[in-house]
């Protein structure tokens, strides 16, 4: 599933494909894609759009039009891709922005968890989805006085998980975050310590810069957008790994609320 840095991955490819375009009309192939307002409603709405600029928030793509912001969640494989308007419509394409250079931004979600929303733009941050997000990992309010309200007597691997603390983070980069903060996954994350806190916030911030700077991570199918693939992996220290970097033992794999986990049981200490 795309993380935060898959999504800035995607955001700054898309930028250079489609920012000043007109969207003209869009056609829809799979309704449940569209979570806000009605399908007949966002087709009515998006017509005439301009894409001014594209943002991000949490996991989210935010497309920057003249009235509203198109918020676009891509869920477990979905991607953007560029054709020519009289290119086939191939499968697993399930929306269609109609632009006006005679090209076609197509949504394409093999599993079609992904979901879109038309907000107004006055009202977008006040309204779910975007109201129910936390902090973003560089917020200057991410503190460890915050965490330590936030918190709650739940395993640290849950809460990192939790957007509503901290938006962005996903189950890779939560396993090196972890990892790097040598914390056990399954500590309760009310028992964490100042200090570990105050790992959590840094070391959440290196990992995700560098795994930015590497172009995301590329996990099984998934890729960041058409012909990107992320660096990432390359550097993943415990997630999917075999043997720990540091003491060399082996990585355990658990499950945590339905999550697959790793970590190394001598270098992560439970609290």
């Amino acid at each position: 599933m795309p993380e935060l840095p898959e999504v800035e991955t995607v955001k700054k490819a898309l930028l250079k494909e489609v920012k000043g375009k007109k969207i003209l009309s869009v056609s829809i192939y799979w309704d449940n894609i569209i979570a806000y307002p009605s399908v007949k409603e966002f087709k009515e709405k998006i017509k005439n759009q301009t894409i001014k600029d594209i943002a991000r928030r949490g996991k989210f793509l935010m497309f920057k039009l003249d009235d509203y912001y198109l918020l676009s969640h891509l869920r477990m494989e979905g991607k953007y891709i560029i054709r020519k308007k009289d290119d086939p419509i191939e499968k697993h394409q399930h929306v269609l922005f109609h632009l006006d250079d005679n090209t076609d931004l197509r949504y394409r979600d093999t599993r079609k968890f992904g979901k879109m929303y038309l907000l107004e733009k006055d009202k977008a941050f006040n309204q779910k989805p975007l109201s129910d997000l936390g902090l973003e990992p560089w917020d200057k309010n991410l503190t460890e006085e915050y965490l330590k309200q936030k918190f709650h007597k739940k395993p640290i691997k849950t809460e990192l998980l939790n957007q509503s603390i901290i938006t962005g983070i996903g189950n890779i980069y939560a396993d090196e975050i972890l990892f790097l903060s040598k914390i056990d996954p399954n500590t309760l994350a009310s028992n964490l310590k100042e200090s570990d806190r105050k790992n959590i916030i840094d070391y959440t911030k290196i990992v995700l810069e560098k795994a930015i700077e590497k172009g995301g991570t590329t996990i099984k199918s998934y890729e960041s957008s058409e012909g990107v693939h992320g660096g990432f992996q390359q550097n993943l220290l415990v997630h999917t790994k075999k043997e720990c970097p540091i003491c060399h033992s082996q990585i355990k794999k658990i499950n945590i609320n339905g999550r697959g986990t790793y970590y190394c049981e001598k270098c992560q200490r439970k609290r």
